[in-house]
């Protein structure tokens, strides 16, 4: 036996090998990733080339975009969940398969409805393979440094996924046909796929437990209908029964649903995996960058289109800086910031410099140029969301029992998926009852002058990005409360996984 002052003994070839095996492991999981959350902004887009296409009214153009986030987020517990039961590897599989058929069915839509039948299946499919990514990434990435450098990709992913879609979206629109959108999924599917097959073993199910259908039923009722009143509130408006009806029945459905997994002996989502101080302050912080970001995105899209006059593919280019600049700070952030200076800091910093750049935006008016007034704000929240999200998902789930890394992975993307389609319908509802308000006030003519029209949509804007702001100062200030003063990642992760022992 070498004596204590012997020299390091060098790296065996078979940990070599499972190193290399982890780093394509997070290929396999980050272009998954990608797939799922892209697909929530890149059909944007491609929505009026699809309108002409199929004949579908203003009216039913926004089931599309709400029939992808009304199963994702509704299924999205119950995805976790079996990924715990089932095993990471089997879901991950299924949910690629299943995405990617469900891709090629929209692709190929002769109709509306198949359109969104199609779309409703893919989020069917995206909560199952959302949750199992992530669960992988957690139980694969145990050693500190490690688990930074994978947050970070994963974290940047699902803050910039956004606007990668935006950018993806307009160039396959601009250049191909908008069926692109949809069939370029089976790309990164059968590339994903592919890595799956090779890279990830032995992530068999760790949970010798029953599937509590009665909480996965109140949990995903809830959650739908939480999504779909919200989703009613621009076209049915505040006081219509559609909108508020649904809010209060998911209300209801949600109680219960704590009150079942309170009694259950085996509960769908054990609550002492919510009830953590620094998990909990991570998943609001999700959920305030989900409801800031999309809601951003859409209202940025629309000022480029409309009023910079930018055509899809230069509006999708539009967005690359802020890109770039979100995922420097992801990289920035868990591998030199986080280990340092601890969530509680970070995070609301993140916050703070996305508000900010949104504050930039509510400056712009119809005359402003994208280079001095659009693209300093833009990268102001890219290095926001750069800092907050990376640090959220990775405290959100550090530290989770191994049995229960699927759900807490689930309730990374509920928050993210949930606070986007909120965020997004109370913004599109304020924007549009501010530009109504407007041109009540300052039109002379009836109809109203195209002068006043453009300055009601400038206001509208405006306002979003006012609210938006908010949401992201909001977050700042609660997170900033929430987290524990000495939140800083520990020193060392305990046991290795099977995923690693199976390397």
């Amino acid at each position: 036996m070498p004596s204590p002052s012997s020299p390091a003994v060098a790296p065996s070839a078979s940990g070599t090998q499972a190193a290399s095996r982890r780093w394509w492991v997070l290929a396999t999981v980050a272009l998954a990733q990608l797939m799922v959350v892209l697909d929530a902004t890149i059909v944007n887009i491609a929505l009026p080339s699809a309108q002409a296409d199929l004949a579908f009214t203003d009216n039913d153009r926004q089931w599309v975009i709400t029939a992808y986030a009304l199963a994702f987020g509704s299924l999205l517990l119950l995805g976790g969940r079996l990924s715990d039961l089932v095993g990471r590897r089997t879901t991950f599989l299924v949910g690629l398969v299943g995405f990617a058929g469900a891709s090629a069915l929209g692709g190929a839509a002769q109709s509306f409805e198949m359109l969104v039948a199609a779309r409703a299946l893919q989020g069917a499919f995206g909560a199952v393979l959302a949750p199992s990514a992530l669960s992988v990434l957690t139980t694969t990435f145990t050693d500190p440094k490690e688990r930074s450098r994978a947050f970070g990709v994963f974290g940047a992913i699902a803050g910039a996924g956004g606007a990668v879609g935006l950018l993806l979206g307009g160039f396959l629109t601009e250049n191909l046909d908008w069926r692109w959108t949809l069939y370029v999924n089976l790309v990164f599917a059968a590339l994903a796929v592919a890595g799956a097959t090779v890279f990830l073993r032995g992530l068999t199910g760790t949970v010798k437990q029953r599937l509590d259908v009665v909480g996965a039923v109140l949990g995903g009722g809830g959650l739908f209908l939480l999504v779909y009143g919200f989703s009613q509130a621009e076209p049915k408006g505040w006081e219509s029964t559609w909108t508020w009806a649904p809010l209060a029945a998911a209300v209801v459905l949600l109680v219960l649903f704590v009150v079942r997994q309170r009694a259950a002996r085996d509960p769908l989502l054990p609550l002492r995996v919510l009830l953590d101080r620094n998990r909990g302050a991570s998943f609001l912080a999700i959920l305030a960058v989900g409801a800031g970001m999309f809601g951003a995105f859409l209202f940025v899209t629309y000022y480029m289109q409309t009023v910079l006059g930018f055509d899809p593919w230069t509006a999708g280019l539009a967005w690359l800086p802020l890109i770039v600049v979100l995922v420097t700070a992801a990289q920035l952030t868990t591998n030199l910031f986080l280990p340092r200076f601890g969530p509680k800091v970070m995070v609301p910093i993140g916050l703070v410099l996305a508000s900010a750049g949104l504050l930039l935006l509510t400056q712009l008016t119809l005359d402003s140029a994208y280079a001095t007034h659009l693209l300093p704000g833009l990268m102001l929240m890219g290095a926001g969301m750069g800092t907050a999200m990376p640090s959220s998902i990775q405290t959100a789930t550090l530290g989770v029992d191994r049995e229960h890394a699927g759900v807490a992975s689930a309730l990374v993307s509920t928050s993210q998926q949930v606070g986007g389609a909120v965020g997004t319908a109370v913004l599109n509802t304020l924007a549009t009852t501010a530009a109504t308000a407007w041109v009540a006030d300052h039109a002379t003519t009836v109809p109203p002058a195209a002068a006043v029209v453009a300055e009601a949509a400038m206001h509208s804007f405006t306002t979003a990005f006012w609210w938006s702001a908010a949401i992201f100062a909001t977050g700042a200030v609660v997170t900033g409360l929430l987290f524990r003063r000495r939140g800083k990642l520990p020193i060392a992760v305990p046991e290795r996984t099977e995923a690693l022992a199976a390397a």
